[in-house]
């Protein structure tokens, strides 16, 4: 079985603990871009795309976000399935039209999120699950034609775009990176005693059914990669017949 080629969209500004997860969860053959360097593929030769989660938002006026959208797009134009996580997920959005603002709150740590309908990206997963969020941003307004896929009572936190997926919560997380992420934040001390009271083992395992997502999303990358080489095949037949010779 051929190795899928991913790119990951590395947002994180070299956050280590974000290389570390996304080479865990992602079993395929990753290619890393750290995006923040200005830095992004020179070409499209990849079975999908992964983006990550960043501390800066979307709508800043920053020269590599636009190089990022603008390479994103077009890699969504060529039909490359994308999976976008946090950052990833509300840039995702930005491109294809929808909204993303300042949700005026912060949510923070382990919480509870409920599936909207069905959804393959989200398939084996309860319909009410837990994962660990981290963001001030939201998806206010989801693109044109964008599926819902799962909310909470803060924001949006996932849709589909045809083969455009993105999701609010951190899938990729473990207890170190969680930690580090909270300590790194301006959080009162009462409500940083109560995040890192959250991190426990338990909640991280109960956490680990949403990792099941990177599953089902390298499922549609591996199916729609066999179709492209289903259809090469049969272009290649009927261009062998059409050079054919006859004695």
């Amino acid at each position: 079985m051929t190795e899928l080629r991913i790119a990951v969209l590395n947002a994180s500004h070299r956050n280590a603990n974000t290389t570390r997860n996304f080479r865990r969860e992602v079993d395929a053959s990753i290619s890393e871009y750290y995006v923040t360097d200005d830095t992004v593929p020179a070409g499209f030769d990849f079975d999908g795309v992964v983006v990550t989660g960043s501390r800066s938002s979307v709508y800043w006026d920053e020269p590599w976000i636009e190089t990022t959208a603008a390479w994103v797009a077009e890699a969504i134009d060529r039909d490359i399935p994308t999976l976008g996580i946090c950052w990833g997920h509300q840039l995702l959005a930005h491109v294809l039209g929808g909204t993303v603002e300042d949700m005026g709150a912060y949510e923070v740590g382990y919480s509870e999120i409920e599936r909207l309908g069905d959804s393959r990206l989200l398939s084996g997963i309860s319909q009410t699950f837990t994962a660990f969020t981290s963001h001030s941003d939201e998806v206010s307004q989801l693109p044109p034609g964008a599926t819902p896929l799962a909310k909470n009572e803060y924001s949006n936190h996932g849709f589909r775009y045809d083969h455009v997926f993105g999701v609010q919560f951190h899938p990729e997380y473990d207890t170190k990176t969680a930690r580090d992420l909270v300590y790194e934040k301006d959080l009162s001390d009462e409500r940083l005693e109560s995040v890192l009271a959250e991190i426990t083992e338990e909640n991280y395992h109960e956490a680990c059914e949403a990792k099941l997502l990177f599953e089902n999303f390298l499922e549609i990358v591996r199916e729609r990669h066999n179709i492209g080489v289903s259809r090469q095949a049969s272009s290649d037949a009927v261009t062998s017949a059409d050079l054919g010779h006859s004695d």
